[in-house]
């Protein structure tokens, strides 16, 4: 696709919470219309804090931001506002206009049909599943029609068809496109360019050529600097052995010496900033009690069909060591279901007294976000340890600060890592995961997957990331779809 003018820059854009957390330093970049690119970086290393400068939410407090006269920008956030819960379908796109709009019905039919969705004006926000909230974030961005797209985890919570509904979309898509995302694959198929956040920099780097390409690009340049760096480190090794022979020498040698200590000192203030690549989480362990009896036995379950709710009887029996996954269409319950057996409030279910429940929910719902992760790790403790929170903490990257951080000002990605360090206190019985690889760095995924496959308890999933369900090896599925 030809690309036109510079259509956003940042020029020397500084940015932080409070002095101690530098996000940008300087940053500079330049994106250009038409564009499609990805914002990519660690967890926590202000991916968000980026669009919120674009979308003016947040204000440089240094540098300045640049968009091309009387450009309008649109953003798919990742989740939706509690405020906009309470709306119905036509009350909540009618928020996407400045004016009202007479024919508001047909825009939003043209957008919903574009994210694959039918949704009834009158229905309330409240009522889809995490799924069609993924869907109708995305339609309340693209009914602007905004010159400049940014879109914050698009693929979160969509099924297959929705993403490949999305991606078909994305590519056709004639205007300017910026994406967050951790699904390496969605990001391939329609990028062609990566602004890249570097987490100990406070930099952003921008690369061109599709996600593969441009990871492979980044190893590259890490090994170039690493050799680089210890060819000058060699350098200036020698150099101080020299120094330290002539210092212990008199009049000319001495003077000598101190010469060169000063062409030491500019050597290793040249030396190359060798870019870290995003820190993997180490391998962990959940560990759970031993249990000899069924954890859970399910003889019927509660879906939507139509928009209503009905009972279908299915037979489902989850142990130690067995592993099921729920699938379905969005929509269908699979997240009201998982809900409602994490809190033993499914009438069709039988939860054996004595089980434990991990639960891991899409939307991070069940961390207390007034709480620091210390007191959320300490909490889920029988006894108080403080050097036990410090080690699991760190051991999730939740390092420093962060320990005293409230869980709401944790970055997406954190939050994930934060659940996945609960459960190693908690030592659950039965894990219920409900898109586990929501938001997290693509990089752990892999860590997590060997985690759960070593998991001694049982664990009921929902996860659209096929990838990651190959990895965790499911005994058995359970079809919402065909019930």
């Amino acid at each position: 696709m030809d690309h036109g003018d510079v259509i956003l820059r940042f020029q020397d854009v500084s940015y932080h919470y409070d002095v101690t957390k530098p996000i940008l330093e300087e940053a500079s970049f330049s994106v250009r219309e038409n564009a499609k690119l990805t914002i990519m970086g660690q967890n926590g290393a202000g991916k968000s804090t980026i669009f919120k400068l674009i979308t003016k939410t947040l204000k440089p407090q240094d540098g300045e931001i640049h968009i091309k006269r009387g450009v309008t920008i649109g953003i798919a956030k990742q989740v939706m506002d509690p405020a906009d819960l309470q709306k119905t379908v036509g009350e909540y796109f009618a928020g996407a206009f400045h004016e009202k709009k007479h024919d508001l019905e047909r825009h939003v039919a043209r957008v919903l049909d574009v994210v694959n969705l039918k949704a009834p004006m009158d229905k309330n926000m409240k009522d889809f599943s995490g799924g069609q909230k993924a869907r109708l974030l995305l339609a309340y961005a693209l009914i602007q029609e905004p010159d400049i797209l940014l879109l914050d985890e698009p693929t979160n919570n969509l099924d297959a068809a929705g993403i490949d509904h999305l991606t078909g979309f994305l590519v056709m898509y004639d205007k300017t496109c910026i994406v967050i995302s951790h699904d390496a694959a969605f990001l391939n198929s329609f990028t062609e360019g990566v602004l890249y956040l570097d987490v100990h920099t406070q930099k952003v780097d921008n690369y061109v050529g599709d996600y593969f390409t441009v990871l492979e690009k980044i190893e590259e340049q890490i090994e170039r600097e690493q050799r680089q760096n210890a060819r000058m480190e060699k350098s200036i090794q020698d150099q101080k052995d020299k120094i330290n022979f002539f210092s212990h020498k008199g009049g000319k040698m001495r003077k000598l010496a101190s010469k060169m200590r000063d062409a030491v000192a500019d050597a290793e203030e040249n030396k190359v900033e060798v870019r870290r690549e995003d820190v993997t989480i180490p391998p962990f362990t959940i560990d759970a009690e031993t249990f000899d009896k069924p954890l859970v036995k399910i003889s019927s379950v509660h879906i939507m069909k139509d928009h209503k709710l009905v009972k279908r009887k299915t037979d489902l029996t989850v142990r130690r060591r067995h592993r099921v996954i729920i699938v379905g269409p969005n929509g269908i319950g699979k997240t009201s279901l998982l809900e409602a057996l994490a809190n033993d409030k499914e009438t069709g279910a039988v939860m054996t007294p004595g089980v434990k429940v991990g639960y891991y929910t899409q939307d991070f719902r069940n961390l207390p976000m007034d709480k620091t992760v210390y007191q959320i790790l300490e909490d889920a403790m029988d006894a108080p340890n403080n050097q036990k929170v410090y080690e699991t903490a760190a051991r999730f990257l939740l390092t420093g600060d962060k320990v005293q951080t409230k869980a709401i000002a944790l970055s997406e990605g954190q939050k994930g890592l934060l659940c996945f360090a609960r459960f190693t206190i908690q030592k659950p019985t039965l894990l219920i995961l409900d898109e586990p690889t929501n938001h997290i760095n693509f990089r752990h995924l892999p860590i997590i997957a060997q985690a759960l496959n070593d998991y001694e308890g049982g664990m009921i999933l929902v996860s659209h990331d096929q990838e990651f369900v190959k990895q965790v090896k499911v005994n058995e599925t359970l079809d919402l779809g065909a019930l």
